[in-house]
């Protein structure tokens, strides 16, 4: 398997809990195995079964705590030879564990390790034992922290193709907005010139993988600036905010603006008569919900090919960042095309109000 992202340490991380229940449950899978086995009449009862559970978790947890202080440094060392001391590591935890119980077990005569059982009996098949489970859950967990990071770049990579070619679409428009003004007002042509690039300045986000809520709603307002511009009076636009709202909310770029933008070339600009955009935000129940309403002449049928393509791109992009329960709802009825969509933000604090 290729390694981590350069920098990254390759050691799995034990020191998040899901990865520590992890050599918890193995752990005492061993024992249970070793309970329920055929063993040559050695007995076990739920005194051997609970002692040799506590032993085996104590075991686990020391080895997992010694692996996450010791994770940057053996990822400095080559994978495999990395792993080999990661493993001498945890053997050698097992084995001076097991020494230390086995001296205490016959100092106090506890009778938990079976008389019948020698030192270094006791000892190295512990050893081997904490050895072959650390390989075991550390080459799974490898395995998972490889899989999840190929499933994560190849998620950016298409968010990424995606957001691309919603870019040039962007411009396109964009200019071409500009240039119904040029003859008919050259100082409000070179107002939206000004207007465009501040726009592209916050879209492109000079490299930013990640943008905000405020800066999208930022970016909507600028590219409604310059549509009004070219359109006059047939364009208004009501803006809805109930406070509060997750200002501060990471978001994909380039989110808001593309709808706002299909409601002024699909709707607005296609009607003699122009009209009103109603957008609307509100947070509940750790959602944010974000409507945009137009009107809209009736969508040809059947479809031309490429329609809803943005918006198709913006709910993939949207599943990335936020998962599975984005929502996402279109529709056109008695001449108003509505989109609405409901991201998820538990978690996020409602920052302050964007300034204006």
């Amino acid at each position: 398997m290729d390694h981590a992202r350069a920098g990254e340490p390759w050691l799995p991380d034990l020191c998040r809990l899901p990865r520590l229940a992890t050599m918890f449950g193995v752990a005492e899978l061993v024992v249970l195995v070793l309970a329920l086995a055929p063993d040559g009449g050695t007995h076990w009862n739920l005194s051997r079964f609970v002692s040799a559970s506590a032993f085996a978790l104590w075991l686990a947890l020391t080895i997992a705590v010694l692996l996450c202080v010791s994770r940057r440094a053996l990822s400095r060392l080559p994978v495999p030879l990395g792993a080999m001391a990661a493993v001498a590591g945890a053997a050698l935890v097992a084995l001076l564990g097991a020494a230390m119980l086995y001296q205490l077990d016959r100092g106090l005569g506890s009778g938990l390790v079976p008389a019948a059982v020698r030192l270094p009996q006791f000892t190295l098949g512990s050893a081997a034992i904490a050895a072959l489970i650390t390989a075991v859950v550390l080459r799974y967990l490898y395995a998972v922290d490889g899989w999840q990071a190929q499933v994560r770049a190849s998620a950016r990579a298409e968010a990424d193709a995606l957001q691309a070619r919603i870019r040039p679409h962007f411009l396109f428009n964009s200019m071409n907005a500009i240039a119904g003004l040029v003859r008919r007002d050259p100082a409000l042509a070179e107002r939206a010139v000004l207007d465009l690039s501040d726009l592209f300045r916050a879209a492109l986000g000079a490299g930013d993988e990640s943008s905000s809520l405020a800066e999208e709603v930022e970016l909507a307002q600028r590219y409604l600036a310059i549509e009004t511009l070219r359109l006059g009076p047939r364009l208004s636009v009501r803006w809805q905010r109930d406070e509060p709202l997750p200002w501060d909310l990471p978001m994909p770029r380039l989110v808001l603006q593309p709808l706002v933008e299909n409601a002024v070339l699909h709707g607005i600009a296609r009607l003699p008569e122009g009209g009103a955009i109603d957008i609307s935000l509100r947070s509940e129940d750790g959602w944010l919900h974000l409507a945009i309403a137009n009107p809209a002449p009736a969508p040809p049928a059947p479809r031309p090919a490429g329609a809803g393509h943005a918006q198709r791109s913006i709910g993939h992009r949207l599943r990335y960042a936020f998962g599975p329960r984005v929502r996402m709802a279109t529709g056109w009825n008695a001449g108003y095309y509505r989109c609405e969509l409901a991201v998820p933000f538990a978690g996020q604090a409602p920052g302050a109000r964007l300034a204006r």
